[in-house]
């Protein structure tokens, strides 16, 4: 474990009144969909899934805005003034296959069984141990991770606009909290859309003058390989097995740990995501969500790993005591440094929208989870609907306070990608095993679920917290541990899953249709909507196309 996580004391934003209009009229407007977002909410579906009557191509915004968050934004150019362009790989083999995978294959699943949630969906498979075990972690790590965007969103505006860490978070969080309990899903999913393009609004320019600043991309490759070596600008230069890099991985644990098991894990169990595309209007529309998103993950590396290096380059040993400052200022820095008012008030917002979207994601989810998986399930049962909607604008304020307390937690990392990627090891890589061997093996019986789910924590935790962290093996970097922790718990759950269904009875073959592959639901046979025979929106074509043009992407930094 590294530092704590604060920004350099002499990052303050010279801001003035244009600055703060702009940022005023975000928070007006963000409101103001909140409200019109309210009228549509007439039943818990409509609360929780958006009446899944949703098009494709808000969906797959949204899908990709909730994910702009405090992992993306300051993580991700913390991590590429650490690691360099390493950062790729978080993308293009730590993304884009995930993603694909999820509409082509996962989703038909999901929306064909008709589940509300991740979660469901093992109850459906296995049993209420499972379902209960995992409704309970998912609703943990939901909070955990949106308390990491808050805190995020804390530090920032503290150092940058000089706003009491307390004042940035209430601001914050009763934002989040009064347009989800206004609106519902709705209105987290339109105000994702409106953040995606407030971001870009943001990191466009702002890499654009971070690259002119040093000289333009020769420039800045010349500056980093003369003070950095010349892997840090490579993506898969040094990660030979045995090789040293400041990453701590090499080609096997990176395809391995991050472009299977911990992105597979994120991208096709985690619900902050999935949620969007179950709110679609159809299975066309659902699969296409996270293929549409697919399509600017691959390129969005640029707008934060640019950042990262530029800040590298300019500061010599950015990140280190030293310098005066660590990973996460990297992107403060240069808002710092380049930009004038105005700009500056569209940067200052675009942060704040993806501290938003970030944790609105996870406070939409947790609420759901929440409400039908352990509440309408296990508590309260047999209400009517007007009730559990009720209940669910309750436990979302519940909820932000639950993230404003947990925030904190973000503070033993000086870079929140490593924290996030310790919390997807801990929670989404055990529900990924039992996800994928449960929807691929008709023979894995209905106790595996739980057993599979509880080993798989248990190792992740086991590796993470006694092998590394009390050095009983020397891993060079929280990021490197944490694949191998992804690792540890991903075979721990396969291997006792397999064996406890070898010992314990399968689910009857007539009660999997639709929820194991080679089966089909109902559900899974709708006839295409109107325009959605379009040979451009077969998702197949969109999958692949995408998985190509990731792969294409590596050519120019492979060498």
């Amino acid at each position: 474990m590294q530092t704590p996580t604060y920004l350099a004391a002499e990052l303050r934003l010279p801001t003035n009144w244009l600055d703060y209009t702009i940022l005023g009229i975000y928070f007006v407007v963000v409101l103001g969909v909140g409200f019109a977002a309210r009228a549509s909410v007439k039943t818990s579906l409509d609360f929780f899934l958006s009446g899944r009557s949703l098009p494709a191509w808000i969906t797959g915004l949204a899908f990709i805005a909730a994910n702009l968050g405090a992992t993306e934004i300051l993580g991700m150019a913390a991590n590429s003034a650490q690691y360099g362009v390493y950062t790729t790989h978080w993308y293009w083999v730590g993304a884009i296959p995930a993603m694909v995978f999820l509409g082509l294959v996962m989703m038909p699943f999901y929306y064909g069984s008709k589940v509300r949630s991740v979660p469901e969906f093992l109850l459906l498979r296995f049993d209420k141990s499972a379902h209960l075990l995992s409704s309970i972690l998912f609703a943990f790590a939901a909070v955990l991770i949106a308390g990491v965007n808050l805190y995020a969103l804390a530090i920032v505006v503290e150092a940058l606009l000089g706003w009491p860490q307390w004042v940035a978070i209430v601001v914050a969080g009763f934002f989040v909290l009064a347009y989800i309990t206004l609106g519902g899903l709705s209105s987290a999913i339109y105000n994702e859309v409106l953040q995606f393009f407030v971001i870009l609004a943001a990191l466009i320019p702002l890499s654009i003058l971070a690259l002119k600043k040093v000289g333009g991309w020769d420039g800045l490759s010349d500056t980093l390989t003369a003070s950095r070596g010349d892997d840090f600008m490579t993506a898969w230069g040094g990660t030979g097995i045995g090789d040293a890099n400041p990453l701590g991985a090499n080609w096997l644990t990176i395809v391995l740990g991050l472009g299977f098991v911990l992105s597979f894990g994120y991208w096709t169990t985690n619900f902050a995501e999935v949620q969007r595309a179950l709110s679609a209007r159809n299975l066309s529309a659902a699969q296409r969500t996270p293929l549409i998103a697919a399509f600017p993950k691959i390129f969005i590396v640029f707008l934060v790993m640019i950042p990262g290096l530029v800040a590298a380059a300019l500061i010599p040993r950015f990140g280190t005591p030293e310098s005066g400052y660590q990973y996460n200022d990297a992107i403060p820095y240069l808002m710092q440094d380049l930009l004038p008012n105005g700009v500056l008030g569209i940067a200052v917002t675009g942060l704040l929208a993806a501290f938003m979207a970030g944790m609105a994601a996870n406070v939409s989810s947790f609420n759901t989870v929440f409400t039908n998986d352990i509440w309408a399930r296990y508590v309260v049962r047999g209400r009517d609907d007007g009730y559990y909607v009720r209940f669910g604008r309750i436990i979302t304020a519940v909820g932000v306070l639950a993230s404003i307390g947990t925030a904190f937690l973000a503070s033993a990392f000086s870079n929140i990608m490593a924290y996030l990627q310790t919390l997807f090891s801990f929670f989404n890589v055990p529900m990924f095993v039992v996800f994928i061997i449960g929807m691929f093996w008709k023979r894995a019986s209905m106790k595996s679920g739980f057993w599979g789910l509880l080993a798989g924590t248990t190792a992740a935790m086991v590796n993470y917290f006694v092998i590394y962290r009390e050095g009983i093996v020397d891993i060079p970097s929280d990021q490197g541990a944490n694949f191998v922790s992804a690792i540890a718990g991903f075979v721990a759950g396969a291997v006792v899953m397999v064996a406890v269904s070898l010992f314990t009875a399968p689910k009857p073959t007539a009660d999997l249709q639709g929820l194991v592959y080679g089966t089909r639901s109902p559900g899974m046979a709708e006839p295409p909507a109107v325009g959605d025979e379009a040979w451009y929106r077969k998702p197949a074509l969109l999958g692949w196309g995408a998985v190509i043009l990731a792969a294409a992407c590596y050519i120019p930094f492979s060498f």
